[in-house]
Parts: structure tokens; sequence; C-alpha cells
């Protein structure tokens, strides 16, 4: 069994909003054929979806955001499921509009329901799918992700979430290093070139900060 857990806060009151981008993959998802209705169980509405000889439970936590951790740890121990086998979907307002990208581990960067799932987890061993929605005005970060997206940036986010989407499915066909390798682009594969490049020993210092909040 593997979850595919998309962040948001229910209700019609933040439909719609950059904060939603991962209920909104996980409808997506749903809408496909095959897949089950939404079932209120765990703090969360959960859905099953078969994938070859894959269960697939797709889960859109209710608790809110800041608590998005409570429903995973729930479905975790209810199914034994191994956290190696589950993956977050989120928005991240660092990444530009509609810009994807999936870790396997890392730091929670800031997102408080990536936040909540680490600490009720207890470790970082899990894949996220990160999808970026536009940068915010310094100070303005709750209102930017809690504001709903521009007539105007509305194609490069359905396209982003019909992408993510598509990252789940390889994350369950194929595991999360063929889903990194299709959906980063050459942002992993650059990383490496630029710690290699430097020459001069007084560059050394200066090379390594850029690489730093990847």
């Amino acid at each position: 069994m593997k979850l595919i857990v998309g962040l948001g806060n229910p209700g019609p009151k933040y439909a719609g909003t950059r904060h939603n981008v991962g209920f909104d993959v996980i409808d997506y998802l749903a809408a496909g054929p095959g897949v089950g209705a939404f079932r209120e169980k765990f703090e969360a509405l959960v859905a099953e979806m078969k994938e070859g000889d894959e269960t697939v439970l797709l889960v859109k936590p209710l608790t809110f955001m800041n608590l998005s951790g409570r429903a995973v740890r729930a479905i975790l121990d209810f199914y034994k499921v191994p956290v190696e086998n589950v993956l977050v979907v989120c928005d991240d307002f660092n990444l530009p509009l509609g810009k994807l990208r999936v870790r396997t581990k890392g730091s929670h960067g800031g997102q408080n329901g990536l936040r909540n799932i680490q600490e009720q987890l207890g470790t970082d061993g899990y894949t996220r799918l990160r999808m970026g929605v536009g940068q915010p005005a310094v100070g303005d970060a709750v209102d930017h992700v809690l504001s709903k997206f521009k007539p105007g940036e509305r194609a490069a986010v359905e396209d982003a979430i019909a992408g993510a989407a598509q990252a789940g499915l390889v994350w369950v066909r194929q595991g999360a290093e063929a889903c990194m390798n299709k959906f980063n682009g050459g942002d992993d594969k650059e990383k490496p070139k630029k710690e290699k490049k430097p020459k001069p020993d007084g560059a050394k210092a200066e090379d390594k900060k850029p690489g730093a909040n990847g």
C-alpha cells in the first residue's frame, strides 16, 4: 500500500487558494477511472485507487494545514505502511509558479504541513512533491498562500496540477528516483557541477553559499 497525501485547508473559504494545491492534485487523481469515492476517516478524506497490483490511498487531511501530520500518522499506524511509501504534495512559495520539485528527505522548509508531518512521524524519510505558487512580497507570506490565483496564473497552475498528478503516478509505478529524474528537470543535475567548478582556493567558500538553500 502507498499513500499520496495532498495538503490544504478544508472548507469552501480555502478552495482554489495557493495553499490548497495539494488538495487540487488529489482531486485530479480522484477523478480518474476506477477510483473509489472519498470517505471521511482518520481525520481526513480518503479515497482508494488501484495502480496495477498496488493499492494507493488518496488522502486530504481535514485538520487544517498545521496539524496535517495527525491524519498521516493515524493512517500509517492503522495500515502498517512504512514511511518511505508516503508521498506528500504541497505548495511552496520559494519555487516559481508551476515549478515542481520532488525530494525524498530534507527540511520542511517552513511549510507548516510538512513541519507537523515530520514532528508526528519523527523522520523526514518520506517523499515530498512541492509545487511552486509564486513568491510573496516581503512579509506577506501568509496572505499570499491564502490568496487565490490570478486569472493570468490559472493556465500555469492547471498544467502544474496535471503534472503533479502524473508525477504521483510515476512515483507509485516506478519509485521516487524515477519521479525525481523526470519531474525535477535539470535542477538536481546542475548542482554537482557547480560544486566541482571552483579552481582558485579563495573561490571555494563563496561557491558553496548559493547552493545552501537547495
